[in-house]
């Protein structure tokens, strides 16, 4: 058996090779060397603490060497590297350093003092340490797929991630702690999905519960699954002990007084730890601290639990038998696995074949289509974002066509209109990005915000603009090439204005249109003569926002106002007084009518999406959504696949609701990102300022965003909730527009 080389054999080595690079001695690692002989000589495990940030490029050749001596056989167990302010050592000696110590390597403490080389080169190639603690990520995608077959810990607190990539956590078999605390982590669904490639994962939190009692009774000692965290991280800055203190595993539903401060506090009082008293379950307090995003979603626990089957530890609270009963049930209650309520995956190529053996379960089409859809979207948790690529610019090449409200072709499943900021119209191929028609504003610009097709003429589309132009536009007779110097008037027709319009809707006959905007009336026209036929006056006690036809009857329509209230009516009563009123609790931002007109759906302000019944207005379903607390943060929602699911977003929110529209549960929430100039560390958000479910495909919707980043203009996204996400992020580039949220659907 080969003899261990000594501490002190290997400090001589070390003063040796000083000398042999011709330089002195680093303090902190004749520092290390003296803590781990102390160690030794209280018989405990010898383990070295490398601080790097002290190491200085003399230091550098003669430390790499010693980590080489230390990997041979040595009475060194173990080495910790860790960095905690800034280093002057380049990223590749520090990458260098940490490579060299190989299965030694026990704990690497890291801050983002490192540029986006050395974390995409950690992040793909991997690390052979067993604990891994980094702070202060300024890259918001974490997509660490590298091979890190020892890691146990990983410690990712107070950083600035959002979400995780597709691969992330794929070579991770033995991590069994993660903690996120204090992130910018959203999205259940994503995380999730990331989560579970970690086959040993049995301790997550990305908040800390601390329990307060009054009570002089302390609680249980902690679990063996709680010291991971703290045994990993003794040597850690960070002081994990006391934290993670864990609920007596006897107690009964916990899940009960758990249900977490998100279901009736706002995010900002979880994020601030605010204290939340349960005395009435179990006579104890606690306290949020560090809390993600993610923890404020509503039923966040029991998504959690019973979405990861081997987790033990939650946020610090273990996790019980009762816990995951309860978790089921209100899982099924509140969230769809799948669309159409399927609740095992299977697997596209199953259904196809029992579609060929003509399997006696496909009684109609409608049976296959769902469970094709349902396999497809199983295959992923990221759906697909397509910005569509506007093919061609306007001559002036110092500005791009933004768009501000758009609409699917009734017929022609490739066709879309836009209008945009400055008031033109453009009808373009929204699967290859051709733009075919395009209408130039003339006169005062100013944006087009209402926009609609007629049916019977396919070719006929009606724009609003905000300062109250109405026009009629064959799009046959417009340009098809982009040239600001020309506008051809035929084939349009110029209604009556209405001031500061937000909404145009045709009927179901194409005969009439309605108009509505920045004041309490709206006016009634009739497209065949290009006159205006009426103005109802005081409709609403404040402006009317939205007014839709309903598909199926042409003299029924909804109005939707900031008052509060949506009200049904009917031009066969002369609309003095409305078929009925229901009222919201807060102003109301949009209202539609089901395809097949037996709901009303209705938005107002910060989420508060419900669907009433077409007939007398009752409430069917309310889709019980979190509010963010924010005044201005405008909904709208609309029917996707028909009847059967709706669709939400806000101004205020990077994110898209889906939920069925006949029980109310949760789908799917779609995270809004894309990445920037090519690099897969940074992301920009985007924020909802419209959207539609596409008529043509199941589960395929187009949203109009902004960006968060500055000089970017708005875009039209195209989601497939049935293709997993492609890796080729589109980039945007223009003048940064900053329109009124609160106006049109």
């Amino acid at each position: 058996m080969a003899m261990l080389t000594g501490i002190a054999t290997l400090e001589e080595k070390y003063i040796e090779l000083c000398k042999k690079h011709g330089t002195v001695p680093n303090t902190s690692i004749l520092s290390a060397f003296f803590e781990a002989e102390d160690k030794k000589s209280r018989n405990q495990r010898c383990v070295m603490n490398l601080l790097v940030d002290r190491v200085m490029y003399d230091d550098f050749h003669p430390l790499l060497e010693l980590c080489n001596e230390i990997n041979n056989a040595s009475e060194v167990e173990g080495i910790d590297l860790s960095v905690r302010s800034s280093c002057s050592l380049e990223d590749q000696y520090v990458l260098s350093l940490i490579r060299s110590v190989n299965q030694k390597l026990e704990l690497v403490d890291v801050h983002d003092c490192f540029g986006t080389n050395f974390w995409r080169d950690v992040f793909s190639q991997g690390l052979s340490c067993e604990v891994l603690n980094v702070r202060s990520l300024h890259f918001r995608k974490l997509n660490i797929v590298g091979e890190f077959a020892r890691l146990h810990t990983l410690i990712l607190d107070s950083n600035r991630v959002t979400g995780f990539g597709e691969g992330c956590f794929s070579c991770m078999p033995n991590l069994t702690c993660l903690s996120m605390c204090d992130t910018v982590v959203s999205d259940l669904w994503t995380a999730s999905a990331a989560l579970l490639k970690l086959p040993s994962l049995e301790v997550l939190r990305f908040q800390i519960w601390i329990c307060c009692s009054d009570s002089p009774t302390p609680l249980k000692p902690q679990s063996s699954d709680e010291n991971a965290f703290n045994e990993s991280n003794s040597r850690i800055e960070a002081d994990f002990s006391g934290v993670f203190q864990q609920m007596d595993p006897e107690q009964d539903d916990l899940e009960t007084h758990m249900e977490l401060n998100a279901e009736v506090f706002m995010r900002e009082k979880v994020r601030k730890g605010k204290m939340l008293d349960q005395t009435n379950d179990v006579g104890l307090k606690y306290i949020s601290t560090k809390a993600s995003p993610i923890c404020s979603k509503k039923h966040y626990r029991i998504y959690m639990i019973n979405s990861l089957p081997k987790l033990k530890v939650l946020d610090n609270l273990a996790i019980r038998k009762s816990d995951r009963d309860r978790a089921t049930e209100t899982y099924s209650e509140n969230f769809e696995h799948l669309p159409y309520r399927r609740k095992n995956k299977e697997s596209v190529v199953r259904v196809l074949e029992k579609r060929e053996k003509r399997s006696s379960r496909w009684k109609s089409q409608s049976s296959y289509t769902r469970s094709l859809c349902a396999a497809r979207m199983g295959l992923s948790a990221w759906p697909l974002l397509h910005s569509i690529p506007f093919s061609s610019r306007v001559q002036d090449e110092s500005r791009s066509l933004s768009p501000r409200q758009f609409e699917y072709h009734p017929l022609d499943p490739s066709l879309m209109v836009y209008g945009t900021l400055d008031g033109e119209v453009v009808v373009l191929n929204h699967e290859s990005g051709k733009i075919l028609r395009y209408i130039p504003s003339h006169g005062v610009q100013s944006s087009i915000l209402g926009l609609c097709w007629l049916k019977t003429y396919p070719s006929m589309v009606i724009a609003g603009s905000a300062n109250g132009s109405l026009k009629l536009y064959d799009i046959q007779k417009a340009s098809s090439t982009l040239n600001t110097t020309t506008h051809t008037t035929s084939g349009s027709v110029t209604f009556d204005e209405f001031d500061q319009l937000t909404s145009v809707h045709v009927n179901s006959t194409d005969k009439l249109f309605l108009a509505s905007g920045y004041s309490k009336d709206v006016a009634l026209y009739d497209i065949g003569s290009g006159t205006r036929l009426q103005v109802f006056a005081n409709m609403h006690q404040e402006h009317i926002n939205v007014v839709k036809f309903s598909n199926h009857s042409p003299s029924v329509f909804a109005t939707s106002s900031f008052d509060k209230d949506v009200k049904l009516w009917d031009l066969r009563q002369e609309p003095s007084q409305p078929c009925y009123t229901a009222s919201s609790t807060k102003g109301n931002v949009m209202v539609c009518f089901s395809p097949d007109d037996r709901y009303l759906l209705t938005s107002a302000v910060d989420n508060e999406v419900r669907q009433l019944l077409t007939v007398d207005g009752r409430l069917h379903l309310n889709f019980d959504i979190v509010p963010t607390g924010s005044p201005m943060n405008y909904t709208r929602s609309y029917y996707m696949n028909g009847n059967d699911y709706i669709i939400s977003g806000s101004c205020d929110e990077s994110m898209v609701r889906v939920c069925c529209a006949q029980t109310g549960r949760r789908l799917r929430d779609v995270s809004l990102e894309f990445g920037l100039q090519g690099n897969g560390l940074e992301f920009s958000m985007m924020f909802v300022q419209s959207l539609r479910g596409d008529p043509f495909r199941e589960f395929n919707m187009s949203v109009l965003a902004t960006y968060t980043r500055p000089s970017s203009v708005s875009e039209i996204v195209k989601v497939n909730l049935l293709a997993p996400r492609d890796h080729i992020e589109e980039q945007s580039c223009g003048l940064h527009c900053y329109p009124s949220n609160s106006m049109g659907g």
